[in-house]
Order: C-alpha cells, then sequence, then structure tokens
C-alpha cells in the first residue's frame, strides 16, 4: 500500500524530472516544464496565423520582426508556410541548409538560421523553407512535422522572441506550430473573404485546443476595418514586392503602426520618434 507521503515524493519526483532550467543565447536562465515554456520563460513565441491564402502573414511576421531587432531585441523568424515558401525572399544568397532538412534529420537547427538586416541594433534571423516538392512532403510527414516544436524551443532558447509565419491550419507542421507557441495571432485581410473564413480557422484552433489572442486586420485603408470591426490591432496597406522590411527604417507611418502592434503583441516598449524629419512627409 502506497502510504500518501510516498505519493506525494513520487508526485515531486516526476515533476522534477520534468523540470529543467536552461541558458539561452545570452546565459540568462530559461525555465522549460515537460519541455515546452513556462510563464516564467525569457522569451515570448508567436505565431502569426493566416485565416486565409495570401492574409500577409509573411510580411507580418518579417515587419513584426524587423521591428523587434532595431529596437535592439533578438528575434528568430521561422517559416512553417511550407507552399509558398516566403521568407526565403527575404534571405540573400543561397539557403542550404533549409528548415526542411532540419525537420528531415538532415541538418542541425542553428545551421539552417540566417543572419538578417546587419545594421540593426539587435539579432535578427530567419529560418526559410526552399526545398523541392519531395524534401516538402517528407519534412510534412507527422515524425518530421513534429520536429517544428523543437525547433520553436530551440529558438527561445536563443532568441528574445520568435516569431512563425504560419498558413491556414491544415498540414502537420502548421498543426504543430500553433501548438508550440505562447500566443497564437490571426491574420485577416480587411476583405470579405477575410470576415468569412476568420470563424472557421478560429474554429480550428480550438479544435486543436488552442485559442487565438488577438487579431489582426491586414492591408486596412485609411486606419478603419470595414470588414474586420472587431480586429485587435490595424496593419495598414504596405508596399508591394518588398524584400527588405519598411520597419528596418522607422521613419514611415507603417512602421510607426507595426511598433505599437508589436509592443501590444510582444509585451516590449517598441517606440518610433514620430517627430522625426521625414515621417509623415
Amino acid at each position: 500500500m502506497v502510504t500518501t507521503a510516498a505519493r506525494t515524493q513520487l508526485v515531486v519526483t516526476a515533476f522534477a524530472r520534468s523540470l529543467s532550467v536552461l541558458a539561452d543565447g545570452r546565459g540568462r536562465p530559461t525555465l522549460f516544464i515537460g519541455g515546452r515554456h513556462s510563464e516564467f520563460t525569457m522569451s515570448t513565441t508567436v505565431a502569426f496565423v493566416g485565416v486565409t491564402g495570401g492574409a500577409g502573414t509573411t510580411r507580418v511576421s518579417v515587419e513584426a520582426g524587423a521591428t523587434l531587432a532595431r529596437a535592439g531585441h533578438s528575434v528568430a523568424v521561422l517559416d512553417a508556410a511550407f507552399a509558398t515558401q516566403g521568407l526565403a525572399t527575404h534571405v540573400e544568397g543561397r539557403i542550404d541548409p533549409d528548415l526542411t532538412r532540419v525537420l528531415t534529420d538532415e541538418a542541425a537547427f542553428g545551421d539552417a538560421l540566417v543572419d538578417v538586416w546587419p545594421d540593426l541594433d539587435g539579432r535578427a534571423a530567419i529560418a526559410p523553407v526552399h526545398a523541392p516538392f519531395e524534401r516538402v512532403a517528407r519534412a510534412k510527414a507527422p515524425d518530421a512535422a513534429r520536429q517544428f516544436e523543437t525547433c520553436v524551443d530551440h529558438a527561445a532558447r536563443q532568441f528574445d522572441h520568435v516569431v512563425v509565419d504560419v498558413p491556414p491550419v491544415a498540414d502537420n507542421q502548421s498543426v504543430a506550430a500553433v501548438t508550440g507557441v505562447d500566443r497564437r495571432v490571426l491574420v485577416a485581410p480587411d476583405a470579405r473573404r477575410g470576415a468569412d473564413l476568420l470563424p472557421r480557422m478560429r474554429g480550428r484552433l480550438v479544435d486543436l485546443g488552442s485559442e487565438s489572442d488577438a487579431l489582426v486586420a491586414n492591408r486596412v485603408a485609411d486606419g478603419t476595418p470595414t470588414h474586420l470591426p472587431e480586429a485587435d490591432h490595424v496593419v495598414p496597406t504596405g508596399e508591394d514586392g518588398v524584400v527588405t522590411p519598411t520597419c528596418v527604417a522607422p521613419d514611415s507611418e507603417f512602421a510607426a503602426t507595426m511598433a505599437d502592434v508589436t509592443s501590444a503583441l510582444f509585451d516590449r516598449d517598441v517606440e518610433v520618434d514620430r517627430s522625426s524629419d521625414g515621417f509623415f512627409g
């Protein structure tokens, strides 16, 4: 017969085994419980999840990353949008290995990180996907996709913040992405299709045991959403075809708006000097 004291000791022992204090890239303690971030972790991990294809999650992800790095923070941006591979366009030069090689056990996660925007005060790195269909298919397999959550954990040990670019949740790696982060932020275009598909994506997150923490209305004209009045945050229409994020430089209305959005979503004071020459023309 197991006594109450013995049962208590078993629980304590099990908890101790699941508790580990790790160090991030700057030597600071980061608390993990059962392999997942606790509320005491030093890093914030956020997934920007598109409610529909073409919602603009890649643009929002890189702009948020650039905003954080401009303010002196370290940030990693991971690509879960295997079909579009949009983060690869923000990386110069050859991409090898990419993130799919990590998921298929062909490379280490650190080798897939590419430092970008070196002139900013903080460190920014992208883990892009740039792979042929055959390797993408293998990276989407259940066992490989589970490694995506491990990659998020690895990034959280090294960086102040982790941003994940997630397409509408349908494939294994997008499921792993939304279940392996602290916060899930839905991104919807301020259009009828965005409003129509929003309930479905919210329901899909609930089916996965998660919920959306915020809604970003993207490509909003004149500052007020037409189709998404319930949005928590608003991102205006930005310049098309941007390779270097607009938010690398602070002297634009777009950068100022992204600073406000990023501050709220990452619990960081990210400021833009709105009185600087050139702002608002």
